[in-house]
Parts: C-alpha cells; structure tokens; sequence
C-alpha cells in the first residue's frame, strides 16, 4: 500500500473536494448561477463523485491483487476528472468559455481509464 500512497491521498483529497464543492453549489451557488450553469456545475459534482468512488475501487483491488495497468486506470481518471470536473466548475462559476473545450478532453480522459480498466481484467482473466 504504501507505493499507492500518492494515489490514496489523491483519492482522499478527490473526495473531500467533492464535497466542499457540491456544498458550494447547493447552499451559495444555486441562487446566484442560471439553471443552465447549475446544471453543469452539478455534472462536474457527479462526474467527480462517481470516478472517486472508482478510484477506491481500483485502489481496493491494487491492495490484494497488484496487476499490470491499475495506475494508468488511476491517473487517466485523475486527469479526466481535473479537466473534465474542473472545466465545468470554472465555467460555472467565471463563465470562460474558453474552459469549454477541455470539457471533452477530460471526458475522453475518463472513458480511456475506463476501457484501460477492461483491458487490465481481460489481460490478467486468470488473476482479476
């Protein structure tokens, strides 16, 4: 556990901003931004919510079987998440649009963790 250590605070950290910033956006940010913002400040929420929870998951895993592949999984979720989840809190709240562009980047960021995630368990059939 101790080589995943940076990932465990990694996951940690994920998930205690998530809260702070779904926080945020249910008492301070509801009021202030259009329906249209809020929705997508909330998508960055639930988009960072679910990936911590996979985080754990993999890192859970990582902790009885170590195999080939579980920290690519990590860092492609982290990165999607960071510009996936972050550009659409930056665009919620500054409204910059040039954020726009790195909302798709982050989400294919994500998706390759997950199909990375698939080839981890289909190269390793006999152990995952």
């Amino acid at each position: 556990m101790m080589h995943d250590r940076p990932w465990w605070l990694t996951t940690a950290l994920s998930g205690a901003l998530m809260v702070m910033i779904g926080a945020l956006g249910a008492h301070v940010l509801a009021a202030e931004l259009t329906p249209r913002l809020m929705a997508a400040f909330e998508t960055g929420v639930r988009y960072q919510a679910w990936h911590t929870l996979a985080m754990l998951g993999v890192l859970a895993w990582r902790a009885t079987l170590p195999l080939p592949g579980q920290r690519l999984v990590l860092a492609l979720w982290a990165a999607g998440m960071l510009l996936f989840c972050g550009s659409l809190y930056g665009l919620a709240l500054s409204g910059m649009d040039w954020l726009g562009p790195l909302t798709p980047m982050g989400g294919l960021l994500l998706i390759l963790g997950w199909l990375t995630l698939a080839g981890v368990v289909l190269r390793n059939r006999s152990k995952a």
